[in-house]
């Protein structure tokens, strides 16, 4: 999921804050918390504390004393879009996969369907609730990794759709504590981003599909040859971000400038890039994030020395 984080970097929990956290979340806080937990990367320092919110009233408690006590918080869901360095991070994590997974049916109208999903939900359980229920327009979706707040956060896609596609409207908890629903003309995305004009990002809560019934067996079959496809082009098994760099805007593909680079199978410590596609860096099980940020440095100058072309990161890079 987007990031969202306030307050000062270095800004550790005191004794109040910690004693504040166990009588609001009890045994859904968890202090000094390997961030290796909460990553698909499985690499990460301790974060001061991690919070499982299961209410948008507990969610907005728990923002209104980080921002009152200027204590740094950041939202994640699967954390497949970051890393965290290994010295860990300051502040409060907050994971919204346990309170905030819902997926229902909320409106059909002629050849509409309007499916909710909450943020923590994770992308690939909405496609299978649209497969399950015969509805098209997810399944561009299939393998894309982590949840439906990061994915509509980073505009996901693939060459043949993306979120921007198919989202009807979204709801967000502002930093002034209000929800709010933005219906999709009121949206800006672009290239895997959704912008904002505020300088305090909103955390997404909600995100609103607006899908098409179709033939049921065809949309399995779909669904069956999109997988194999993934599978043959896209490394399985060993810890990753998915596609670590954006695709730039010359038309050639991340995967293939590296490829093309030989940096194939290129390695630092235990983190590589991988054999099967090049746009996938994978912890092959000893990485650090120190390993995995310098084989991204090693790649992006080599990128550039060859093709003059930067390459930007599409995972975020947090911690100190």
């Amino acid at each position: 999921m987007l990031v969202f984080c306030f307050g000062e970097d270095q800004v550790a929990l005191s004794v109040l804050d910690k004693r504040w956290l166990l009588e609001q979340f009890q045994d859904r806080v968890q202090f000094d918390e390997p961030m290796s937990r909460h990553t698909s990367f499985k690499v990460g320092g301790p974060a001061d504390a991690v919070v499982s919110p299961e209410s948008i009233l507990e969610l907005a408690s728990l923002v209104h004393y980080c921002r009152r006590n200027g204590l740094p918080y950041l939202v994640v869901g699967d954390g497949t879009n970051i890393i965290v360095r290994d010295q860990g991070i300051r502040g409060v994590v907050i994971v919204l996969t346990i309170g905030f997974n819902g997926i229902d049916r909320v409106e059909e109208k002629d050849d509409e369907v309007i499916i909710r999903s909450m943020a923590g939900a994770r992308t690939r359980s909405l496609c299978r609730y649209a497969i399950r229920h015969a509805l098209k327009g997810m399944n561009f979706a299939l393998g894309i990794p982590g949840t439906i707040g990061g994915a509509i956060a980073g505009n996901a896609g693939t060459t043949q759709s993306s979120m921007a596609e198919v989202v009807d409207a979204i709801e967000v908890f502002e930093p002034s504590g209000n929800v709010v629903r933005y219906l999709k003309k009121n949206l800006c995305f672009s290239y895997r981003r959704l912008s904002w004009k505020t300088a305090e990002l909103p955390i997404i809560l909600t995100g609103y599909f607006k899908l098409h019934p179709t033939d049921a067996t065809q949309l399995k079959k779909e669904a069956s040859e999109i997988m194999k496809r993934r599978l043959a082009k896209q490394p399985a098994g060993s810890p990753c971000a998915g596609c670590f760099f954006k695709n730039p805007s010359s038309g050639v593909s991340a995967g293939e400038l590296i490829d093309r680079a030989g940096l194939k199978g290129e390695s630092v410590g235990g983190a590589q890039v991988s054999s099967k596609h090049a746009n996938f860096i994978v912890n092959t099980g000893s990485a650090t994030a120190e390993d995995i940020l310098l084989l991204m440095e090693r790649i992006e100058k080599n990128v550039f020395r060859i093709f003059g072309l930067h390459l930007e990161p599409e995972v975020k890079i947090l911690g100190y």
